[in-house]
């Protein structure tokens, strides 16, 4: 099932079940769903620690930047 699919099988489960509110926020929740299956979340394996994104400082967790 594609996310496509899903909110259409959701959106008309809402507002069958006279929940039309939620067509709003189960489109939203699709578009997340999509933009974060797209996202690049691949680590580098060649680095040895992966940078936080920025001017490729190094990203320590649990420690101030």
């Amino acid at each position: 099932m594609t996310v496509g699919e899903w909110l259409e099988w959701a959106k008309a489960d809402a507002v069958k079940r006279g929940l039309p509110d939620l067509v709003g926020p189960l489109e939203g929740l699709a578009q997340a769903t999509e933009r974060l299956r797209a996202a690049d979340w691949n680590d580098d394996a060649d680095r040895d620690t992966a940078t936080d994104g920025t001017e490729g400082r190094v990203f320590h967790p649990g420690r101030a930047k």
